[in-house]
């Protein structure tokens, strides 16, 4: 008869753990398609962005004929629309839109230099894109900026929004939709997280560029519980790139190197 319970009471544990698990899985499944819905959005906005850059770069260079280095890069620079247009359709995961950011920075620094190439100036140093709003374009130079309730550090800005900081002006900050706000991208949550190392890992930006912010508190190391528990933050516990705080950008993915 002890037997008898003993097995009864293995099969109820079994069947709970394996209940829990599937749990589980189902709810991060949901969590990860939400994720990649968001980034997905986020990234083919961006796309669409590149594509009315080049647009207007076309209708500037209208009746002008091309020499070899402006039609070699025009060309990258529409190359580079149509590989991140794909790479957004062909995403599957969060961190494949990483992809398709550092697609998206390779065009418009070929749109710069297009433009360099046809105003007879050097071409642009390749330099971060801009902090605020990464659709602007090369970066010309650092600023000091605040963000509300964080703490001053320099971040890479385009020249107009060099100015508008420069002067005690709001810069044009990129914004996305997270439930029913718009807040800046860098406080999107860990969806946006592939989106912006693709930007900005390449240029060897430490995680102190968005000290004081939601990305801030992923990038860093410690991030778990940087934003609470529950399922805003992932499972219940878990930090901001996944369970038991494994990187979101996978394992041995290195946040140092930003």
């Amino acid at each position: 008869m002890d037997l008898v319970i003993v097995l009864v009471i293995l099969a109820v544990v079994v069947f709970l753990v394996l209940r829990k698990s599937r749990a589980d899985n189902a709810k991060r499944a949901a969590r990860e398609a939400e994720e990649l819905a968001t980034v997905k959005k986020v990234a083919d906005e961006d796309v669409t962005a590149l594509g009315e850059q080049l647009q207007a770069l076309d209708m500037d260079l209208a009746g002008r004929d091309l020499d070899e280095g402006e039609r070699a890069d025009y060309q990258r620079g529409l190359d580079a629309y149509e590989s991140a247009k794909a790479a957004v359709a062909a995403a599957r995961e969060p961190d494949d839109i990483r992809h398709v950011t550092e697609i998206l920075e390779d065009g418009r620094y070929a749109i710069s230099c297009v433009r360099a190439r046809v105003d007879g100036e050097p071409l642009p140093t390749r330099r971060a894109p801009c902090f605020f709003d990464p659709r602007h374009g090369l970066s010309v130079g650092d600023v000091s900026y605040t963000p509300p309730g964080g703490v001053a550090r320099d971040v890479p800005a385009c020249q107009l929004d060099a100015e508008r900081v420069r002067s005690g002006a709001d810069p044009d900050v990129r914004k996305v939709m997270v439930g029913p706000q718009r807040v800046p991208y860098w406080e999107g949550g860990r969806a946006l997280a592939p989106y912006t190392a693709g930007y900005f890992s390449a240029f060897g930006f430490m995680p102190a560029l968005f000290m004081g912010t939601m990305m801030g508190s992923m990038l860093g190391e410690g991030f778990e519980g940087a934003v609470g528990s529950g399922d805003t933050a992932g499972d219940s516990g878990d930090g901001w790139f996944g369970d038991g705080g494994d990187s979101w950008f996978g394992d041995g993915f290195d946040f140092g190197d930003i």
